[in-house]
């Protein structure tokens, strides 16, 4: 993506008649990656609609935006890449008509192509405590080196909130020792669109990251080092989502998958609901602004069932 895009200011090419920077600065609410993510969508759209004649917002209408839609279906873009640029250019449009820009909104009405209704693999609980003691077995066995320690100390750390919390994995990342109440067992989360939510923590959780904070964070941190950060890189530097990633390289499954971060959320959820608890409750746990999205868990819950049904009872 371009500096420029980045930043919110106007791309070379693209009139100044756009907007863009302005429309940047109207996502403050937003989280950083779907500001960079709408504005490098935008830019793209511009891009395109400059080649084709559309110069101005003055010429831009519905069928401009079928059009490229369509384009992007043309060109190879999963039906999910597409629906969110769609959502990225609804956004745009909207702004454009509340700026007084232009005078109706072309974009209200935009349909999407909709993507597969894909559930996601749930990773079974006893292979999830599995996966998590045999990192609680390599703290206990590491070798003496203690930079060695101090990542596996972490790793084990950054693994239990993800499991025990149902973090995302930026929201992780993103923690600082303010919104830590080890004592409590709580912890303060920055989510999506910025929205603060307090969601409760296990006791091996909390154990995990008191063990970091007392013996690995010290090893790591740096002079560069964010004095709030909780949780850092080899490098001293604040944990970015890659470095979380890396973890899962380093601890698999017993059956020697590699697991993507976002599982062990999806695993979260899934096993709060098989254990009785009210949808509504995980919405507020997991962050969702709609219950739909919380909605998809129990799907999976019931596809579980049945199976355990099918494979167990003896006129199934």
């Amino acid at each position: 993506m371009p500096d420029a895009a980045r930043r919110g200011a106007p791309v070379e090419g693209v009139s100044a008649c756009w907007r863009t920077a302005d429309y940047a600065a109207s996502l403050s609410s937003s989280s950083a990656p779907t500001r960079a993510a709408y504005v490098a969508d935008v830019d793209q759209f511009l891009q395109w609609a400059g080649r084709g004649g559309c110069t101005g917002p003055d010429r831009l209408d519905r069928r401009v935006l079928r059009r490229y839609l369509a384009s992007l279906d043309t060109r190879g873009f999963a039906p999910t890449s597409i629906a969110r640029k769609a959502a990225a250019l609804r956004s745009y449009v909207r702004f454009l008509r509340r700026a007084g820009v232009i005078d109706d909104d072309p974009g209200a009405s935009l349909r999407t192509p909709k993507g597969s209704a894909r559930l996601p693999r749930v990773v079974r609980a006893d292979d999830a405590a599995a996966m998590l003691d045999d990192v609680a077995t390599g703290v206990r066995d590491a070798a003496p080196d203690p930079v060695d320690l101090a990542v596996v100390v972490r790793d084990l750390a950054v693994l239990e909130l993800l499991y025990g919390a149902g973090l995302r994995v930026a929201e992780c990342c993103g923690l600082r020792l303010g919104d830590l109440d080890l004592d409590r067992r709580l912890v303060t989360v920055l989510g999506k669109g910025a929205k603060v939510r307090r969601v409760p923590v296990g006791e091996p959780a909390c154990r995990a990251v008191a063990d970091w904070l007392a013996r690995g964070r010290p090893v790591l941190a740096g002079p560069d080092t964010p004095p709030d950060v909780v949780f850092v890189n080899g490098r001293g530097r604040a944990l970015t989502p890659r470095d979380a990633r890396r973890a899962f390289e380093r601890h698999r499954l017993p059956d020697g998958r590699v697991l993507h971060p976002h599982a062990l959320r999806h695993a979260y959820a899934t096993h709060l609901l098989e254990g009785g608890a009210d949808l509504r409750a995980v919405q507020e746990l997991l962050g969702h602004a709609d219950l739909a999205t919380t909605q998809i868990y129990t799907h999976v819950t019931r596809d579980r069932l049945r199976a355990v049904h099918d494979s167990t009872h003896p006129r199934a």
